[in-house]
């Protein structure tokens, strides 16, 4: 599993210039400087949230951290809609410390397009529908994280078989597949499908370098793809997690008065930010300490994975798997 394996060329790897079409998907809470540095170092693109970190500053502070700790390329997501009020200091410090790839999800990256590109960045954005890509397509983004059922955190509605295709028929820039992926198999799959990369997160939930708790990374390894609900109590949007005996308690839904707060257009703007802060704090416990109020985020890939592995390894694994399917065809 150590040898190296050959580079695979697709138009993803010869825009980032990275030897493997693989993302490391950027996940709260979970992905940390030495995560990301790992993967990119292996051959992929190590991936993280800005608001992992508290501060802009302490933001900042870890892309120079990345940065001294591999010289390959590595992403940034940013939440680009107003339940982040960060997001311009956010994006400053991208621009700043030259982030290769920046990763958007929700609202309109306009702007995040424009100053990345400035200084030759890349900028790929978070889509669950043709509507939303073909506006980001005319905007001027590089590519698309295709989020498909089976994803962690906020999954798209529509199958990876379909949602792939689909998009390819009808966009001229990159797609990124993103959903249940957890094996290289899956991969070969997914670039069959006409994928130029794809996105993967739960895998490396249980990684020796993701900055969560030994029991987190443990449900990732024993769960079963029954065990992924989606939950509308962290966000206000559907959102994919492990059914702990917390979630089975609290339900799926959001009470009637949060609909109602939400269906308003006065009041859903606020009522999202509160739901999302609330759903927050909730996952940061979880992720770092043993609680009775358990929440978290995961995907359905979860049924592909027994073992807990440093990301080196999991690049590795994933590249000989690929291989070897291609081979066999």
């Amino acid at each position: 599993m150590n040898k190296k394996q050959k580079k695979v060329v697709t138009a993803f790897t010869e825009l980032l210039a990275c030897e493997y079409p693989i993302i490391a998907g950027p996940m709260f809470l979970v992905s940390n400087e030495d995560l990301v540095s790992s993967v990119s170092n292996a051959g992929g693109v190590g991936g993280t949230p800005s608001l992992n970190w508290r501060t802009t500053a302490e933001f900042g502070e870890a892309l120079k951290k990345i940065k001294a700790k591999t010289t390959k390329p590595y992403a940034v997501n940013l939440i680009v809609n107003k339940i982040n009020p960060r997001v311009e200091a956010d994006l400053d410090m991208c621009v700043r410390e030259e982030v290769p790839l920046v990763i958007t999800s929700l609202g309109n990256p306009k702007r995040v397009i424009e100053r990345v590109h400035s200084y030759g960045g890349k900028v790929f954005c978070d889509v669950t529908d043709l509507k939303y890509a073909l506006k980001v397509q005319d905007l001027g983004c590089d590519g698309v994280i295709a989020v498909s059922a089976g994803a962690g955190g906020h999954a798209g509605p529509t199958s990876p078989l379909v949602f792939i295709p689909y998009l390819k028929t009808k966009l001229k820039i990159s797609v990124v597949a993103a959903g249940g992926i957890a094996t290289g198999r899956q991969i070969l799959a997914a670039l069959v499908l006409g994928a130029d990369a794809v996105q993967i997160g739960t895998r490396f939930i249980a990684s020796t370098e993701a900055g969560v708790g030994d029991d987190y990374k443990r449900a990732v390894m024993t769960s079963e793809p029954d065990d992924i609900v989606l939950t509308r109590r962290i966000s206000g949007t559907p959102a994919s997690v492990i059914n702990t005996p917390y979630i089975k308690k609290e339900g799926l839904d959001l009470n009637p008065i949060e609909k109602i707060l939400l269906k308003n257009e006065t009041t859903k703007k606020y009522m999202k930010i509160i739901r999302t802060l609330i759903g927050q704090k909730a996952l940061e416990k979880a992720a770092h300490q043993t609680t009775w109020k358990t929440v978290w985020s995961a995907g359905q890939g979860v049924g592909l994975i027994r073992d807990i592995l440093p990301c080196q390894e999991i690049v590795d694994r994933l590249m000989l798997e690929y291989w070897e399917a291609r081979n066999a065809i």
